[in-house]
């Protein structure tokens, strides 16, 4: 039988980026969870911070991938509500979850963010490396690991919560919830600044290791992995999502120079 698979924000990059890669694949059935109709799946209509509103699109559903989210790009624009990011990565996260749990779905794959770690990019030599001022940096550098955290405004410090979330829907109800810190996506599929060189996530290393999450043995409960492509300049820790779920990206953004 297929795996029936609910991807909050499918319409958005990453959850286009999935369904194609899944699409690709045999052995499973999609449905959406969005608030404007998905065309060629199954599309639920919902606002994720209207709990009752989204409990039917969780129903018989095996794997729920959470990407719907007010996101970063929007702090940076005139039009930034606190109060909706809030009720988007805080709110809506806490209803996803439990809408998750309440329909008996063993395994939620969130969509954190490499904003949670953000923060280290004020310090030597993560501040020369986003800069692209290679020729100051060190010849070698210490990884970013999984288990540390400096989160860069509030989105950053929200994603963080929704990990901590997790941990505890976890633990409290033995759920597995698995969490990507996922790095820079665009629909370009490609760098599109200095920045970018080092949090670069292509759209086939993208979906390749959502899909490993998806596809983890039932016995890993809770874990956080950083998702970027191979960079020459990354600073975040690709050993782990290598050692635990197999994943090797394929791409870099110095293909792009």
């Amino acid at each position: 039988m297929n795996k029936k698979i609910l991807i909050t924000g499918m319409s958005g990059v990453v959850g286009g980026v999935l369904r194609r890669h899944l699409e690709k694949k045999s052995g499973y059935e999609l449905s959406a969870l969005t608030r404007r109709k998905v065309s060629g799946v199954k599309s639920f209509q919902g606002d994720i911070s209207d709990l009752e509103s989204i409990k039917p699109a969780f129903l018989d559903q095996d794997v729920v991938v959470h990407l719907a989210a007010y996101l970063e790009e929007s702090l940076n624009s005139e039009k930034f509500s606190i109060s909706a990011e809030m009720m988007a990565n805080v709110v809506g996260t806490y209803n996803v979850f439990e809408a998750a749990r309440l329909a008996g779905v063993k395994r939620v794959v969130f969509a954190s963010s490499g904003s949670t770690i953000k923060g280290f990019e004020r310090e030597h030599p993560y501040n020369i490396i986003a800069a692209g001022d290679y020729d100051k940096a060190p010849s070698s550098w210490d990884k970013i690991t999984h288990n540390m955290s400096r989160p860069d405004g509030t989105y950053g410090a929200a994603k963080l919560w929704g990990e901590e979330l997790a941990r505890y829907f976890s633990n409290e109800y033995d759920m597995s919830v698995l969490c990507v810190r996922i790095g820079r996506v665009v629909e370009e599929n490609r760098p599109r600044d200095v920045r970018d060189f080092s949090a670069f996530l292509s759209h086939q290393d993208a979906g390749e290791i959502l899909h490993k999450c998806i596809e983890a043995p039932s016995d890993l409960k809770h874990d956080v992995f950083f998702a970027t492509s191979d960079n020459k300049w990354g600073y975040r820790d690709l050993d782990h999502p290598r050692d635990v779920l197999g994943f090797v990206p394929k791409d870099s953004a110095e293909t792009f120079r």
